[in-house]
């Protein structure tokens, strides 16, 4: 049975990849796409050129449908944005603004436009601007966060939209799926899981420090500022909740985690990296490939469900 997810973006599995700062890059995105999936690239705050060559090594690994994730707060989004339609690549999601200015020149070139959102009333927004459907992430998720969980939001969206919902934040393996299903959604987007991939870039000791995670270890900075970031607990992470008690202002605070997920990413440094990750990361016990991770959670929420996605 396939959903209205699957049917919209030409995929095996409702099963969105996380387009995640540092971590969606192209092997991650091309590894999700040949699994059934639908990868992402995180375009992040990086170089308009940098996301071409990346949406670029897609293509020479899979000629399956991926997306890029646009963040709309990104220096170089409009440039960015320009990049995606001259590349052709199926879908975008996008975060921190608006995509109206870019709805147009999306949809023209035939790219699938699905933003997220952390309410109803920027769901709705988003549907009468001409989105084609929408990601509704609890704060459960990894990252910047809203307020409203996903067990709430997804409902709520689902009620108030005729567009496909794609939910997000707290899920999982199959479980989460089958009750994402259950609450309206069509399909799911999963970032943590998809961190300790074989395929993901990611620093092994980031990897293992999720893999050994407990239910307690999430912890979010940032509620101070206007922007609460979810990750994991370390040293990084108790100092700045020190400073945001103390009511140190955002300009000291930003320069602790000035480059802090790179460092987590790429140089595997778990004390004062941002180690960004969702409320789920305690469930996460392994290390799998892409193929093996959704072939295990979709065979799971068809038990669940009792019926079949093809």
């Amino acid at each position: 049975m396939k959903t209205e997810i699957t049917e919209l973006l030409g995929i095996q599995y409702p099963v969105i990849q996380g387009g995640m700062a540092w971590v969606a890059e192209y092997h991650l995105a091309a590894a999700v796409s040949m699994a059934g999936g639908f990868g992402l690239i995180g375009a992040a705050s990086a170089p308009p050129e940098i996301v071409r060559e990346q949406i670029r090594k897609v293509k020479e690994l899979t000629d399956r449908p991926f997306g890029v994730n646009v963040m709309l707060m990104n220096p170089n989004a409009s440039e960015v944005a320009k990049v995606v339609v001259e590349e052709g690549v199926a879908a975008v999601t996008t975060g921190a603004g608006n995509p109206a200015a870019y709805m147009e020149m999306w949809k023209k070139a035939g790219i699938r436009v699905i933003p997220v959102v952390a309410s109803v009333a920027m769901a709705k927004m988003m549907e009468r601007a001409g989105a084609d459907a929408v990601v509704a992430e609890g704060t459960e998720s990894g990252g910047h966060i809203g307020s409203a969980t996903t067990m709430t939001l997804v409902p709520q969206v689902a009620d108030a939209v005729r567009i496909p919902v794609i939910a997000a934040g707290g899920i999982g393996d199959g479980r989460g799926i089958a009750a994402a299903m259950m609450l309206g959604a069509s399909g799911v987007q999963m970032g943590t899981r998809f961190i300790v991939a074989k395929e993901s870039i990611v620093h092994e000791k980031y990897k293992e420090r999720i893999i050994k995670a407990k239910d307690i270890d999430s912890e979010v900075t940032g509620r101070s500022t206007g922007h609460p970031i979810r990750v994991l607990r370390n040293k990084m992470t108790r100092e700045y909740l020190k400073m945001e008690a103390n009511g140190v202002g955002l300009e000291e605070l930003e320069v602790l985690t000035l480059g802090s997920l790179r460092k987590a990413v790429m140089e595997g440094d778990v004390i004062n990296g941002s180690l960004m990750a969702g409320q789920i990361a305690g469930m996460v016990k392994k290390e799998q490939t892409c193929k093996e991770m959704i072939e295990e959670m979709m065979q799971e929420a068809e038990t669940l469900l009792n019926r079949k996605f093809s």
